[in-house]
């Protein structure tokens, strides 16, 4: 996913380091994510804070009754809302049983959060006690704070009409209170409101906060929350799996409050990567995410399609990596700068491979699935723009292959979706040399223009001929460059380095070649199994590189940790290709490693740590859009959809026996009409609520 994230070079003694996100609890909405310790306290340490806009708006929300924080008991948090439960064992009766609790509910809410704090005491005489709130923020960009180097000084603090405010020169901070404290005082360090309380045996106060936020100035991308515009109400399953049903409420739930309008048209919404590093809008991450999500409706794909397609490179430039046709890779307010790292990258960045292909792919998919031809047809001068850039400006030598490479020395070093400078590698471990020419890229690319083709015929454009007879010769060179000799026969390498030569290789890459049109039957076949084999398919997934391959690291970046969405994909090419049980069995394993991250994927982590249970990748952003869209594939997986709403009609293929046993799916749509599948144990299938306008059918 987003880049700048696996370091290069080990960290030496007193270099700033990226903070670890693993134990920190989190919520999100749109533009606006809180990020705080388990017991609900932010503290300013590393990524703690609420964020706006890249901003941390609020680095300091600590809270204590009486002259003591409450000890922590339980938190948890699913898509805008975390619940915090502590214990005040200083109050209430003497004795080991806690009789005075405190319940912090956080809800993320337009421009800010809301919190309600709620003192309960069971104790058999009335606690008297003052709460008091501790508040602060510094404004430290997010880059500062990824890159462990944020100065984390808080801005002064004005009281004004009984509120308290500070800002920067972007934002404007307003802090209210219910009730007004008795006491409230700011300065150069923040704010400190107190509130008397006296609560007597089995009663309650409460005192809610909010944090309000302003933008002083504007951006290209001053984008807001989007959750209000996915209706995804009434999406649910009941399955004799019980993962199934908490895995695709949380995935849902976290997508849609992951997604943004776009400030150029405000009713298109796409899903912002991941928080807290990428909530914006990324290439491949949202691409990968509305296609996910595409069982559940069109909605999030054409606002996608649409907000990439705004910003398509239209000239020649180095710096920002960009080209005429070609679809950005990310999109922010500022430029993102790193010191550590050295990446500069300008607000607009270009530096992708394959976010390209994968819009066309998306474009054709959503129509397949009903996106209304009206946006198709708005959409065509940029799938002409797209189709160029493939077929003119990505395969710029004369073997034909597309392929990066960074000139600026301020961009990044990898431009697939293995984006570390590490993660390109041969069989031995060696890091290959670029220009790099990856093998899922090459497969994009020969899906994207057989998709293009298929596209200008329906809709009366020339040049269909054309793109077939340049995937047919990528197809050609593709067979002949990538195919690597193994102990147990042929697979796919990674890449082509800069030399010409194959990157040996074995990683999860070939997984995104399954169901492109690249590869035959028995290819498909060679690939399936390579990937759930004993050295790729563990427990929890599978991994980005062999474990028997040079340099592999379960808990590497790119060099052998599983990735949620990695997997969901190579399930999904599974399908297509009509691999269906190993197919389940990688779905499986997903399900299998939602459980002990409570059912909210991350971006990543290792298959194996402790006592047989995964191990989160400590700076791993979670939610993370494309692993919370994940779940929607899970559902592909077990029903294998074949829409084809231009004819009308939609196949599904369900596994049999069934995937996850007897299971009943509410809330899917195809071409604007909902529906809902019941599927008994054996496989049997039968289509609920199915609409009369379009033809729903069971093969």
């Amino acid at each position: 996913m987003p880049e700048h994230a696996a370091p290069d070079t080990p960290a030496r003694s007193g270099e700033p380091q990226q903070p670890w996100l693993h134990d920190l609890s989190i919520c999100v909405s749109g533009n606006v994510t809180a990020l705080s310790a388990a017991s609900g306290q932010v503290e300013g340490a590393g990524a703690q804070g609420v964020f706006v806009d890249d901003r941390r708006v609020l680095s300091v929300l600590h809270v204590r009754l009486g002259d003591q924080a409450t000890a922590p008991v339980a938190a948890a948090s699913a898509g805008q809302r975390s619940e915090f439960l502590g214990s005040a064992r200083h109050l209430g009766n003497p004795g080991s049983d806690p009789t005075v609790e405190v319940l912090r509910r956080r809800e993320v809410v337009a421009q800010g959060i809301r919190e309600q704090v709620e003192v309960r005491s069971r104790a058999d005489a009335p606690v008297v006690a003052d709460l008091v709130v501790r508040l602060a923020g510094d404004a430290a960009p997010i880059s500062r704070v990824k890159s462990g180097i944020a100065e984390g000084s808080p801005l002064p603090a004005l009281v004004r009409d009984g509120q308290v405010t500070w800002g920067d020169e972007d934002h404007e901070v307003v802090v209210s209170f219910d009730p007004a404290p008795s006491q409230l005082s700011a300065g150069a360090d923040g704010a400190v409101a107190s509130f008397p309380l006296e609560v007597p045996p089995g009663e309650r106060a409460t005192v809610t906060l909010t944090v309000l936020v302003t933008r002083r100035g504007t951006s290209g991308l001053d984008a807001d929350g989007g959750a209000a515009r996915l209706d995804w109400d009434d999406v649910a399953v009941e399955a004799d799996d019980p993962r199934l049903g908490p895995a695709l409420a949380m995935g849902m739930s976290d997508l849609r409050h992951l997604t943004l309008t776009d400030p150029q048209a405000p009713e298109d919404v796409y899903a912002g990567a991941g928080t807290p590093w990428y909530l914006t809008l990324f290439g491949r991450d949202s691409l990968w995410a509305a296609r996910m999500a595409l069982p559940f409706g069109t909605t999030l794909a054409g606002g996608t399609l649409r907000a990439l397609a705004r910003r398509q490179g239209t000239v020649v430039d180095a710096a920002s990596a960009q080209a005429p046709g070609k679809i950005p890779h990310e999109v922010r307010r500022t430029a993102y700068v790193d010191e550590v790292k050295g990446l500069a990258l300008p607000p607009v960045y270009y530096g992708t491979i394959d976010a390209t292909p994968l819009w066309v792919s998306l474009l054709h998919d959503a129509w397949r699935w009903g996106l209304p031809e009206v946006e198709v047809v708005a959409l065509l001068p940029h799938l002409r723009a797209a189709t160029r850039w493939l077929t003119e400006h990505a395969a710029p030598d004369d073997d034909g292959l597309l392929k990066y490479l960074d000139t600026t020395g301020t961009g990044l070093a990898n431009q697939g979706w293995k984006d570390s400078a590490d993660s390109v590698r041969w069989r031995d471990g060696r890091v290959a040399d670029g220009p790099i020419a990856l093998v899922e890229a090459q497969a994009y690319a020969v899906e994207a223009a057989d998709a293009a083709a298929t596209l200008f015929d329906a809709f009366g454009q020339d040049g269909a001929a054309e793109l077939r007879a340049w995937a047919d010769g990528l197809r050609t060179r593709f067979r002949q460059r990538y195919w690597a000799e193994g102990a147990d026969g042929p697979y796919l390498g990674i890449a082509v380095d800069g030399h010409g030569a194959l990157v040996d290789g074995v990683g999860s890459n070939m997984g995104h070649v399954l169901g492109t049109g690249t590869l035959d039957p028995d290819e498909a076949a060679r690939v399936s199994a390579t990937l759930t084999g004993p050295t790729m398919l563990g427990r929890y997934g599978i991994g980005t590189l062999a474990d028997d391959n040079g340099g592999y690291n379960p808990i590497g970046y790119h060099t052998g940790s599983v990735w949620t969405h990695d997997t969901a994909i190579c399930a999904l090419g599974m399908v297509r290709e009509g691999h269906r049980d190993p197919a389940v069995a990688v779905g499986r394993s997903l399900l299998a490693a939602a459980v002990p991250f409570g059912y909210r994927w991350p971006e990543l982590y290792a298959g194996s740590g402790v006592l047989d249970q995964p191990a989160p990748y400590p700076a791993s952003c979670r939610p993370q859009a494309w692993s919370a869209a994940s779940a929607a594939a899970l559902l592909t997986v077990a029903l294998g959809f074949e829409p084809d709403a231009p004819a009308g009609r939609l196949v599904l293929r369900p596994a049999r026996p069934a995937a996850y046993g007897a299971m009943t799916v509410h809330g899917l749509r195809f071409a604007g009409h909902r529906f809902g599948v019941r599927c008994l144990a054996d496989g049997t299938t039968e289509v609920l609520g199915a609409p009369s306008e379009v033809a729903i059918t069971v093969a």
